[in-house]
């Protein structure tokens, strides 16, 4: 069955807290912290210290993916902080390899996320180092956006590219009820979502909605 991650971006940022634990109780699988620089994507968010105290509030894997600049500044302090898995930019990461190989060391699952425009085998030769991908199916930086179809295609081609390896295939951006169908088929293993999630408040509604 299909995982579901909802994106605490579209939270209510004063009270995550009860935000974490109400998620847990709607049947949430993880936990998706997108943590932004302001420079790799338009948009600043929060970072290590912020998911440092979150940590005790859930008992759900923390699922952090670093919308940033020199991703390999940030992954001891977000393990550090509770991180149980990371996922860096193909795109930031000059030294993609090591990237991924420092966060394993750090005791952390390994993720790699591909933008929109971004062809899948930038990373055919990380694949070794790799626990998750993440496929974008907006431009990062916002929430509510709207899906890009196009990845679809990039979803069974990843699919097909892993195909005998155990790495999970995560997607985030415009999921609700009928993109989500869409992805399923297509062969993700993990859908992130935010605003369908939050909508009225009706979060294990909009959950069960979902899978």
């Amino acid at each position: 069955m299909v995982k579901i991650a909802p994106s605490i971006l579209s939270a209510d940022f004063a009270n995550l807290e009860n935000e974490l634990k109400l998620l847990e109780k709607s049947g949430a699988d993880m936990i998706h912290l997108d943590v932004m620089d302001g420079s790799f994507v338009p948009n600043l968010t929060f970072g290590a210290p912020v998911i440092k105290k979150l940590r005790p509030h859930s008992r759900l894997p923390f699922d952090v993916h670093l919308m940033v600049e020199h991703p390999e500044t940030f992954l001891a302090d977000m393990a550090k902080a509770g991180a149980d898995i990371i996922t860096v930019h193909a795109e930031a990461a000059a030294h993609l390899d090591r990237t991924l190989s420092e966060i394993r060391k750090l005791g952390c699952k390994a993720g790699v996320s591909l933008n929109p425009s971004t062809p899948e085998d930038v990373i055919e030769y990380v694949l070794g180092n790799v626990d998750l991908i993440l496929i974008m199916t907006v431009n990062p930086g916002f929430g509510g956006q709207s899906f890009i179809e196009s990845q679809l295609d990039k979803i069974t081609r990843v699919k097909q590219m892993i195909k005998g390896k155990e790495i999970a295939i995560e997607v985030d951006g415009g999921i609700n009820p009928q993109t989500a169908k869409q992805c399923k088929k297509a062969g993700a293993d993990i859908l992130v979502a935010g605003t369908s999630i939050f909508a009225m408040g009706e979060y294990q509604n909009n959950i069960n909605a979902l899978r």
